[in-house]
């Protein structure tokens, strides 16, 4: 998106095979194990993202358990002493001293003078270590910011919430001023406004809108794409989006309409003896099977999408508009690997590797680009205007 060529340190095979067809340089490794001297003196920035497996919502969190022992995992790599083997020992899960990898890495390159900047992620419950790592930095003459941001404010079709730290040795460390608000605002004396935040219809081209569609069949959405689940059984909708097929309970008929900014499907039930009662179902994206799970309507950005051993948890389903509504529902369709890409803001036709499973798992580690790219772009001197939406093209 930025013009500018990187080179990755990755372990999974199927995320180092996606980022060859993508035209990036990797190489397949464990950032644990992988020497120090290739990069003194030829690295200009560091972006690290080490895996939230360990401190995420949908594992079991044992890098929460393990925080101290990663805290002092830091302390001891900012000062030139390697206790990695021994505390390693000692966590529950041993990808959470992972998170302390970026200070072995950045001690090495301090001692050169490097890197002139620092971006790193992580799920909110790592900020604390963030904060950790930023007081070393300063000492070592960087200006730091860390915080949480959330993605949906950078025009991402998701509220992905995550632990940021951004390092400069020769700039103002701050976040990128926000494109989107979950109310659009209007442009002020104090700056430019910002659009609404996307929504998952806008992002996959289904077409919610502020007027009534007619119901089309697939590929005939307003938005460019397909109407998200249009009349009829969905047969119509391709083999290849892996839809399934709802089988409706005669005598229901249904219709596709995307209502007052909100894609809806109507269904009548003929209940015998009774008039026909139409019952208008809304669509929504639930993203996981939990009882706490977040559960968003086509016309907002969906929830953070994590997938794993989750994968077939993430369902789109309908609900009644009205509490009394009568009539059944279609049964819950499970996304597909390409919408979950295009939520993350990848380009349609990213070139994933693997199968559905592992492309969903690369899917719900990656860094939303978009975000990714107003992280970056001040520190790489790339102009990126606020309503460059050529980032998701």
């Amino acid at each position: 998106m930025l013009g500018i060529r990187d080179v990755g340190l990755e372990w999974d095979e199927w995320a180092c095979k996606t980022r060859a067809a993508a035209g990036q340089l990797t190489i397949r490794t464990d950032v644990a194990a992988y020497p120090l001297w290739p990069f003194l003196g030829r690295t200009t920035g560091l972006i690290a993202s080490p895996p939230c497996q360990a401190w995420s919502m949908a594992g079991k969190r044992l890098g929460l358990v393990d925080q101290p022992l990663v805290h002092q995992a830091v302390a001891d790599l900012a000062q030139g002493r390697d206790t990695r083997e021994k505390l390693l020992a000692a966590c529950r899960d041993e990808r959470s001293l992972l998170a302390a990898e970026p200070m072995r890495y950045l001690h090495a390159l301090n001692q050169r003078g490097q890197p002139e900047w620092v971006a790193m992620e992580e799920v909110p419950d790592v900020l604390p270590l963030w904060r950790q790592y930023a007081a070393i930095l300063r000492t070592w003459g960087y200006s730091v910011w860390t915080g949480v941001l959330n993605a949906a404010d950078y025009g991402v079709p998701q509220t992905r919430r995550r632990a940021i730290l951004l390092a400069s040795r020769t700039r103002t460390a701050e976040p990128p001023p926000p494109t989107h608000a979950k109310l659009a605002e209007p442009d002020s004396l104090f700056g430019p406004g910002r659009a609404r935040w996307v929504s998952m219809a806008e992002a996959l081209g289904w077409g919610a809108t502020d007027r009534p569609v007619p119901t089309v069949c697939a590929g005939g959405g307003p938005g460019g794409g397909p109407e998200p689940f249009p009349s009829g059984s969905r047969k119509t909708l391709s083999n290849a989006r892996d839809r399934g097929t709802w089988k409706p309970h005669p005598p229901t008929t249904s219709a596709a309409a995307a209502t007052g900014g909100r894609t809806q499907k109507t269904i009548t039930s003929q209940h015998p003896g009774a008039q026909a009662t139409p019952t208008v179902w809304r669509w929504t994206l639930r993203n996981n099977n939990q009882a706490n799970a977040t559960v968003r309507t086509l016309d907002e950005p969906a929830g953070t999408l994590f997938f794993g051993h989750r994968a077939n948890e993430c369902v789109w389903q309908a609900e009644p508009t009205t509490a009394t509504s009568p009539g059944a529902a279609p049964d819950p369709i499970r996304i597909t690997a390409a919408e979950a890409g295009l939520l993350q803001t990848f380009p349609a036709d990213y070139p994933w590797q693997g199968n559905k499973g592992q492309i969903f798992s690369q899917v719900g580690t990656a860094v939303p680009p978009r975000l990714a790219a107003h992280l970056l772009a001040p520190h790489l001197g790339v102009p990126l205007r606020p309503d460059d939406f050529t980032l998701a093209a």
